[in-house]
């Protein structure tokens, strides 16, 4: 069986094709309005599509598909309870996060924290139900907003794992206020869901996910592509 799972975000898109439950082949692409034509040209046997921007209509169109075609929506069944008290408001891409950590981690407490153009957190009991999570600006957006919203603040557009705590220019003073106070986030998210739900499980994922897998405390499990594998797990839920 040969699928493939869309995942269209806020600044691109990505996707994977699987070979029965297999992830084979992944790949990334900047225009949320257009397939690529490689995979234009080929036919799945499932397909699921998810999009936490605009309709998909597009990249809808250009599939082709023998069996199941899911764009992925608030009355699409999922693989994990839904405790979340707006469904309809929850967006895509956490929702393939929950479905991707209790495939991943079954009987264990997840915390999901998705680094990416938001940094999200997202907990799945040991049951397998969803109870939310938060969300907050992600590193670039940080970044963007210092400087959008003063007057004399340089964009700073690169991220140092590096960073000096005590930035003795204004550069490294924005890469410290903003790369120190993301990682301490993180890390006292953490700590109060460690006091909250026994045998956690923290997973990661994201663009940014590399910087934060090497400066955030404790036993992390790094797993770039959670989404889409949450994503085929929804599909197969559905097939």
């Amino acid at each position: 069986m040969r699928s493939i799972a869309i995942d269209i975000g806020n600044t691109g898109t990505k996707y994977g094709l699987f070979e029965g439950d297999a992830l084979v082949q992944q790949g990334y692409f900047p225009d949320k309005n257009q397939l690529p034509e490689a995979l234009q040209s080929q036919t799945f046997d499932n397909a699921i599509v998810a999009s936490v921007a605009e309709n998909p209509h597009t990249i809808l169109q250009g599939l082709s598909v023998s069996g199941k075609l899911v764009q992925l929506a608030a009355q699409t069944a999922l693989p994990v309870g839904n405790l979340y008290k707006t469904p309809q408001t929850l967006g895509a891409d956490r929702k393939a996060a929950a479905a991707g950590a209790a495939y991943f981690f079954p009987g264990r407490n997840c915390l999901v924290l998705d680094a990416g153009t938001c940094i999200t957190h997202d907990f799945i009991d040991s049951e397998g139900n969803y109870h939310g999570g938060g969300i907050s600006p992600g590193l670039n957006m940080k970044f963007k907003a210092l400087h959008t919203f003063t007057e004399r603040l340089p964009l700073v557009q690169r991220i140092e794992n590096d960073f000096t705590l005590t930035g003795q220019t204004t550069q490294e003073s924005i890469l410290s206020g903003v790369l120190a106070g993301s990682v301490f986030e993180l890390n006292g998210l953490i700590a109060a869901y460690m006091q909250k739900a026994p045998r956690l499980v923290v997973i990661l994922c994201g663009g940014d996910a590399e910087f934060f897998e090497s400066t955030l405390k404790g036993r992390i499990f790094a797993i770039p592509e959670l989404v889409l594998i949450g994503l085929h797990r929804i599909l197969v839920y559905n097939v």
